[in-house]
C-alpha cells in the first residue's frame, strides 16, 4: 500500500473520529460504528453488526470490560418528506475499532488498513506504513520458511549431502543478488523485497529439481 493511499484512508478514519469527556472531564476519542461501516467498506448494517458481535466476544474472552469500550446508543436517521427514525448504533473507543478491524476480512484494503491505524496511537502516517510493510515482512518470511522446507527435502531426498545443499543455496543466491552472499545482503536489508526474491528463486530451484536429476553444485538459480 503506498503512501498517497494510507494518507488517503488515514484521512477519512480521522474525518469520523470525535472527542468527547468522561464523567472526570477527561478527553475520550470515540467513533460510531454507523460511520466506521462506511469506511470499512460494509455495504450492509446487518453485515457490520456480525462484526461487532465478533469484536464484542474478544473483548468478553480477553476479560476486558465491554462497557468500557462498547456503548450501545440510538440515532435519528432522516426519512422521506422530513419523516425521521430511530436506529441502533455503537459508540466505540479506539480498542474497540481495532477488534472490529481484527475480525474483519484483511484481505480488505479498508480492513488492513484499519487493523494497524487502531493499533499504532499516534496515528502518523509513517507508523502505519512502517506497520503494514512489517506485517508484509513477516507474512514473506513465513513463505521463505515454507518454500526452504521444500526445497531441502527434495534435494537430500535425492542424495545431496549438507556440503552439497550449502553450496547449492550459495550458487544461486549470489545470481540471485549481483554477487553477492546472503550474508551480505541480511545485513543491508532483510525487507519483504528481499524474502520474495528468495522466495521466487527457491521455487524455481525446487521446480528445476523436480524436472531433472541436476545436481552440479555449480547451479544458478535460473539457470
Amino acid at each position: 500500500m503506498d503512501i498517497q493511499k494510507i494518507q488517503q484512508y488515514k484521512s477519512a478514519f480521522d474525518l469520523i473520529a470525535k472527542d468527547i469527556k468522561d464523567d472526570e472531564g477527561n478527553s475520550i476519542e470515540v467513533w460510531y460504528a454507523r460511520e466506521l461501516q462506511q469506511v470499512l467498506g460494509y455495504a450492509r448494517w446487518e453485515n457490520f453488526v456480525v462484526a461487532i458481535g465478533r469484536a464484542l466476544e474478544s473483548c468478553k474472552t480477553l476479560g476486558i470490560n465491554v462497557d468500557d469500550h462498547f456503548r450501545e446508543v440510538t440515532k435519528m436517521i432522516a426519512l422521506a418528506k422530513g419523516a425521521q427514525r430511530e436506529v441502533q448504533d455503537f459508540m466505540l473507543t479506539r480498542y474497540a475499532c481495532y477488534l472490529i478491524a481484527q475480525n474483519g476480512d484483511p484481505k480488505k484494503e479498508e480492513i488492513a488498513f484499519a487493523q494497524s491505524y487502531f493499533a499504532v496511537q499516534t496515528r502518523k502516517a509513517e507508523l502505519i506504513e512502517e506497520r503494514l510493510n512489517e506485517v508484509a515482512r513477516l507474512n514473506t518470511r513465513e513463505r521463505l520458511r515454507a518454500s526452504e522446507k521444500q526445497l531441502s527435502r527434495n534435494i537430500y531426498q535425492r542424495g545431496v549431502d549438507d556440503r552439497g545443499f550449502g553450496r547449492i543455496r550459495s550458487k544461486g543466491d549470489y545470481a540471485l543478488f549481483g554477487g553477492l552472499s546472503t550474508d551480505q545482503m541480511k545485513k543491508r536489508l532483510f525487507s519483504a523485497s528481499f524474502c520474495l526474491k528468495k522466495v521466487i528463486c527457491l521455487k524455481m530451484k525446487h521446480i528445476q529439481f523436480s524436472k531433472r536429476a541436476f545436481w552440479d553444485t555449480s547451479f544458478r538459480c535460473g539457470a
